[in-house]
């Protein structure tokens, strides 16, 4: 059995040490025009920070891959042709699979600005290795910074261009900061921590036009309100959009939408060809097609397509969703539902005193179903466990010190919030956010 993996990220990587350990004899070959070896793309930031080298950013030691028989390929597909079984790369070498696995990850999304297309020098993404390296080619002590976009990759390229000394204004379109998954009252905490950092954070700004030099260096942007930020360096992290476009140029392409359509077992349209991780678009009985974009879910669905290529029953439903990184210096741990709540819900929130910590919990039905955790260190699993048993803010309250993970000194007093919920309980559906 020839299996074939286009992508090497986790979620590539992740299904071909499942389809090793499940079968030992197969060939099994990974293709990556982008690097050699699985790398964490959420460790980019450590590496632009001098925290970690490029290879430190490899979980696994090199020999893995060899010792496990899975042959790495270094190339980009051009061409698919399903009738035959056969890819053909940019070199025009071509390689023949008996069952193969698209897991090509995302992109950064292209902007509708005036002059975006002018912009050929000083225009950054923080998604990919290219990325990385044209991030620190551009970065020069003292030079102006403009980053657009209001997420995590956002305040992760804004940190690593402080820390080099650039002078960076953050340009965020939305009342508070990432409202997608943080109310006001934490959006309004992350600005103040991010601003006192020495960034120029402004909210409620668009852009709308690039301004680029003869030769085609970015110099500034230009936003809806018409205020113009000088640049030397632009970097765009307003999200990413699965890495399917390429396939509308081949022979066979699969039906696409937003990613690749897959059924719950991962397959595509194309017989014997499965997707998986940030390319993947799910379509599940009864529920919205999903496009999941994020690493553990990445590291999921690939192990989940091993199992469906080697014949097993798989029917996949995302788990609880949850996530962890950090604002500079705070931490954030989210868990479940917290800013798309059902109508009805209730939430409880708390500032801590004199502390950039708070803490956010979400009932619906009498049960709780979300966690936005900022500040301090948080064990997910636990989180998640009560939210999979249906537990009443009733229950959780008293025992939220179970699922601290904070060193033993810097640990988050709870008494005031304890303290808060008895004498108040959960605000309503509406409240102050």
């Amino acid at each position: 059995m020839r299996f074939v993996i286009i992508g090497n990220g986790v979620a590539g990587a992740t299904a071909a040490l499942a389809l090793r350990a499940r079968d030992p004899d197969a060939s099994i070959t990974m293709i990556s025009g982008e690097s050699d070896y699985f790398f964490s793309r959420t460790a980019l930031m450590y590496a632009y920070l001098d925290r970690m080298t490029l290879r430190d950013l490899e979980p696994y030691e090199r020999q893995v891959w060899t010792s496990q028989r899975i042959e790495r390929v270094r190339g980009w597909v051009r061409d698919l042709h399903a009738p035959s079984k056969t890819l053909t790369l940019d070199s025009s070498v071509q390689i023949g699979y008996d069952k193969l696995l698209i897991a090509t990850g995302s992109v950064a999304r292209d902007l509708p600005w005036v002059g975006w297309e002018r912009a050929k020098r000083g225009l950054v993404h923080f998604v990919t290795l290219a990325d990385l390296e044209r991030c620190e080619q551009q970065t020069r002590r003292g030079g102006k910074a403009v980053v657009v976009g209001g997420g995590l990759i956002g305040v992760e390229l804004v940190e690593c261009l402080i820390h080099h000394g650039m002078q960076v204004t953050f340009l965020v379109r939305e009342p508070w900061y990432w409202p997608a998954a943080l109310g006001g009252e934490e959006g309004l905490m992350i600005s103040d921590h991010i601003r006192r950092h020495g960034v120029t954070l402004l909210l409620e700004e668009t852009v709308n036009e690039v301004e680029c030099s003869g030769d085609g260096h970015v110099q500034a942007v230009i936003t809806d309100s018409g205020r113009r930020y000088d640049c030397e360096l632009l970097g765009v992290t307003a999200g990413v959009k699965p890495a399917a476009g390429w396939l509308a140029a081949t022979q066979t392409p699969p039906r696409t939408a937003r990613g690749i359509l897959t059924d719950a077992a991962f397959r595509t349209s194309l017989p014997d060809v499965w997707a998986a991780g940030d390319c993947a678009e799910i379509e599940i009985p009864g529920a919205a097609p999903l496009v999941e974009q994020i690493w553990y879910s990445a590291k999921r669905q690939g192990e989940q397509a091993a199992l469906s290529m080697l014949g097993d029953p798989v029917d996949y439903r995302p788990p609880i969703f949850f996530n962890s990184s950090k604002f500079f210096d705070i931490e954030f741990t989210t868990v479940g539902r917290v800013n798309d709540a059902p109508a009805g819900s209730r939430q409880f929130y708390w500032r801590a005193p004199e502390r950039e910590a708070s803490i956010r919990i979400v009932e619906a039905a009498g049960a709780v179903i979300g966690f936005n955790m900022l500040g301090s260190r948080w064990e997910h699993t636990i989180l998640e466990r009560w939210i999979s048993e249906r537990r009443p803010m009733e229950y959780v309250m008293p025992r939220l010190r179970e699922a601290q993970f904070d060193v033993e000194f810097g640990r988050l007093d709870l008494a005031p919030a304890l303290e808060k919920f008895l004498s108040r309980g959960p605000e309503p559906e509406g409240a102050k956010r």
